[in-house]
């Protein structure tokens, strides 16, 4: 479920098709995002999960998969 809400915020985000977005899928790289690309998605996962993503997580995600495990276990 986590990762079927995070596929959806990253799809109206950047305007992709679901189909696009895998838990293998590289947020630099595949998605092209930039470091405002990632503060603006950060912050909706905060306000979504209610949770608070601290710059040294942030730094760590490289996949949609780690954003979904940190969402997980926090």
């Amino acid at each position: 479920m986590v990762f079927e809400k995070v596929r959806e915020i990253i799809c109206e985000q950047f305007e992709l098709d679901e189909s696009e977005v895998t838990p293998e899928t590289v947020i630099r790289e595949d998605l092209d995002a930039d470091s405002l690309d990632l503060v603006d998605l950060v912050m909706s996962f905060e306000d979504e999960f209610r949770v608070e993503v601290p710059d040294s997580a942030v730094a760590s995600f490289r996949t949609v998969g780690d954003i979904v495990k940190y969402i997980e276990e926090n």
